[in-house]
C-alpha cells in the first residue's frame, strides 16, 4: 500500500474502512462510496455491501435461494414459472423475486416452488399438472401464489410433483400427485389443495423424494410412505406402495434427506444411515440396493446430509464436505471425470461447508461466510454462473 493514502467510506453504517490500508468491512446491505486521498489528490469507487445466503432450494433444474435480508433469488429454467419472476424466461444468473423481504423459508420440487413468509403464510409457483401449488386448479403459476389463508405454516417441502408442509400446531399436510402413495392419505387421487394427513401434532420434519416421503415426529421416529420401488422407505415390501406414514424402525433419528430413489438419515448420535437404490453407488456403500438401513461408514461426526437424483452429499462437524453416487455431470464435485464414487469422497480441503442441497444432477452448499457455490449441471443455467457450462469442482455464485 502506498504511503500517504488515507482511506474512507461515505457510509460507515454500511461499510467502515481503516483509513491507514483500505481494508473494507461490511456492516449492512447498501452502497458506499469509498475514496482515497493523497494530498490534494482523490478517487472514489463504489462499494455494494449485499446480504449473504442463509438457505438454498434445489429443484429438478432450477434453484432458489433466500438471502439473509429476507429477499428470494431464483435461477435456471423457467419453463412453468417455476423461478416465480412472471415470466417463462431461463436465467442463467439470480434475479430477485417479487419486492417481499420478509421470506423465512423455501423448498423446490421438479418444476415447481414453495416458500413461507414470515407471518405465515404459504406461498407457491411453477408447474402445477397434478395440484401441487394447493391452489384448487391446476393452472401454472409464474408469480408467487398465496395458498388459502392459513397463518401458521412453518415447514414445506417439495417432491418432484408432491408438496408437504407443517403446521405450527404439529399437524402435517400434503397435496399434489398422488399416484404412488406419497401423499400418506391412504388414496391414490391427486389433491389440489392442502389436506390434512390423519390427526397427529407431533409432526416436526417432512422431506420428499421424487415419488416417496419421509416425516419425522417430535420423538425422533421417522415415518415412510409413497413409491418403495427400490426399497426407499426402509420397509421390507419392496415394490410395493405405501399409502399412509408407516413407521420405519425405533430408531431416533435427527434429519433425514430424500433422492430420487434413496435416502438418507442422521442418527442423533452423529452417525449416516442409506436405503434405497445404490445403482450408482449414493447409497455409500457397495453392492446393489438395499431395503434396510445400514451404516455409510463408521464415522459418528455428520452433522449435514442432501441426496439428488442419483448422488449424495454430507457436511462433518469439521466443515469438510464429502460427497459420493453419480457423477457423470460432474454433481459430486471432486474435479474429476470418474463416472461414479461407492463411497464418500472429500471434496477439496475447506472446512467452512455449512449447508448444502441437491438438486437432480446439480449440487449447492452454502459456506460460513454466506457466500454460495454450485457444481454439476448446467443445461439450463441452474448453477446460476451465468452460462450453461458444466462444472467439476465448486465455484462461487455471484
Amino acid at each position: 500500500m502506498d504511503k500517504g493514502v488515507t482511506w474512507t467510506s461515505s457510509s460507515t453504517t454500511v461499510a467502515t474502512i481503516v483509513a491507514s490500508t483500505g481494508v473494507a468491512t461490511g456492516v449492512a446491505v447498501g452502497d458506499t462510496d469509498i475514496t482515497a486521498t493523497v494530498g490534494t489528490v482523490s478517487g472514489k469507487t463504489r462499494l455494494s455491501v449485499k446480504a449473504g445466503y442463509q438457505q438454498i432450494a434445489a429443484g429438478g433444474a432450477h434453484a432458489v435461494a433466500l438471502k439473509a435480508d429476507g429477499t428470494l433469488w431464483a435461477w435456471g429454467e423457467n419453463r412453468f414459472g417455476q423461478l416465480g419472476d412472471g415470466s417463462l424466461v431461463d436465467r442463467l444468473t439470480p434475479v430477485l423475486i417479487g419486492t417481499a423481504k420478509n421470506w423465512t423459508q423455501v423448498a423446490a420440487g421438479e418444476a415447481h416452488t414453495l416458500a413461507i413468509r414470515s407471518d405465515g403464510t404459504l406461498w407457491a409457483w411453477g408447474s402445477n399438472l397434478n395440484g401441487q401449488l394447493g391452489d384448487g386448479t391446476q393452472t401454472d403459476r409464474a408469480t408467487p401464489v398465496k395458498i388459502g389463508t392459513a397463518t401458521n405454516w412453518v415447514a414445506v417441502a417439495a417432491g418432484a410433483r408432491h408438496s408437504l408442509g407443517i403446521q405450527k400446531d404439529g399437524t402435517l399436510w400434503a397435496w399434489g400427485r398422488n399416484f404412488e402413495g406419497q401423499l400418506g392419505d391412504g388414496k391414490d387421487a391427486d389433491l389440489l389443495v392442502p389436506t390434512k394427513i390423519g390427526t397427529d401434532k407431533d409432526w416436526i420434519l417432512a422431506v420428499a423424494g421424487a415419488y416417496h416421503t419421509v416425516a419425522r415426529k417430535t420423538s425422533g421416529r421417522i415415518f415412510v410412505w409413497g413409491s418403495n420401488e427400490f426399497g426407499q422407505l426402509g420397509l421390507d415390501n419392496k415394490g410395493a406402495n405405501v399409502r399412509t406414514p408407516t413407521p420405519m424402525d425405533t430408531t431416533t433419528w435427527l434429519a433425514m434427506a430424500a433422492g430420487e430413489r434413496h435416502t438418507l438419515a442422521l442418527r442423533s448420535d452423529g452417525t449416516l444411515f442409506s436405503w434405497g437404490d445404490n445403482g450408482s453407488g449414493q447409497l455409500g456403500t457397495p453392492g446393489g440396493s438395499r431395503i434396510f438401513a445400514a451404516p455409510v461408514d463408521d464415522s459418528m461426526d455428520w452433522v449435514a446430509i442432501a441426496a439428488g437424483n442419483r448422488h449424495s452429499l454430507a457436511v462433518k462437524k469439521d466443515g469438510s464436505l464429502w460427497a459420493w453416487g453419480d457423477n457423470v455431470l460432474g454433481q459430486l464435485g471432486d474435479g474429476t471425470t470418474a463416472s461414479q464414487r461407492a463411497t464418500p469422497t472429500r471434496i477439496g480441503d475447506a472446512t467452512d461447508w455449512l449447508r448444502i442441497r441437491a438438486g437432480a444432477e446439480a449440487s449447492y452448499s452454502i459456506r460460513t461466510d454466506g457466500t454460495l457455490w454450485s457444481w454439476g449441471r448446467n443445461h439450463k443455467g441452474q448453477l446460476g454462473l451465468g452460462d450453461l457450462i458444466t462444472r467439476r469442482a465448486p465455484e462461487r455464485v455471484a
